[in-house]
């Protein structure tokens, strides 16, 4: 088994079809794969994440971190959401990707989780209590 990501990205198009969403409709459509997720046993985890205006950017590629509040500037697509799976491949991903209810401009994009053992960063970050 393996676990993959899926990465519900969104744009302003989504958003605004979300807000004029009934809330119990969204729920219900939902709701219904991620029920099927579960009895499938395959889910570990899901999320909705808030509003980008809320966050927050730590730009990590230099000495000094620098700190940008949200929004991001111009992102054609933001993360709106997540399902962590636990499948037997990429193509079983795909196709519980295929089930998720349709919403104008969203996409799914679908990425496998490494596991600690698969990294490979080099000498440079070993585990410093190993010699």
């Amino acid at each position: 088994m393996a676990r993959y990501l899926l990465i519900l990205r969104g744009t302003d198009q989504t958003r605004q079809t979300m807000v004029q969403t009934p809330l119990d409709e969204m729920l219900a459509s939902v709701g219904r794969v991620n029920r099927e997720m579960i009895r499938a046993g395959v889910m570990v985890a899901a999320e909705v994440l808030g509003d980008p205006a809320d966050g927050a950017v730590v730009d990590l590629g230099g000495g000094t971190r620098v700190v940008t509040d949200g929004p991001y500037g111009k992102t054609p697509e933001l993360f709106e959401g997540f399902w962590m799976l636990d499948v037997s491949s990429r193509d079983e991903a795909v196709e519980w990707a295929r089930r998720l209810p349709s919403i104008p401009g969203a996409k799914c994009e679908i990425r496998r989780v490494s596991t600690t053992g698969e990294l490979h960063f080099g000498p440079k970050f070993s585990d410093p209590g190993q010699k």
